[in-house]
């Protein structure tokens, strides 16, 4: 499940919530209990996409065959 930030209206305070990206959150702030939370644009994760591949862990195939057409 994503984890997701927000921030509170009333007391600023920012503080992280794990929830299905379907459902309907209702979130209130752990420190003051207010309601009014707003969700902010969560930082980099640092992903990097190395290679022909989908997947951070696969590699690039490199072929030493050469091709002909005949």
């Amino acid at each position: 499940m994503p984890l997701y930030d927000y921030k509170c209206n009333d007391c600023n305070d920012v503080f992280e919530v794990t929830h299905s990206i379907m459902e309907d959150p209702s979130i209130s702030c752990p420190s003051c209990q207010s309601g009014l939370v707003t969700r902010l644009i969560s930082r980099n994760v640092g992903i990097a996409f190395k290679g022909s591949g989908f997947y951070v862990t696969d590699k690039e195939k490199k072929t030493s065959s050469t091709s002909s057409n005949t």
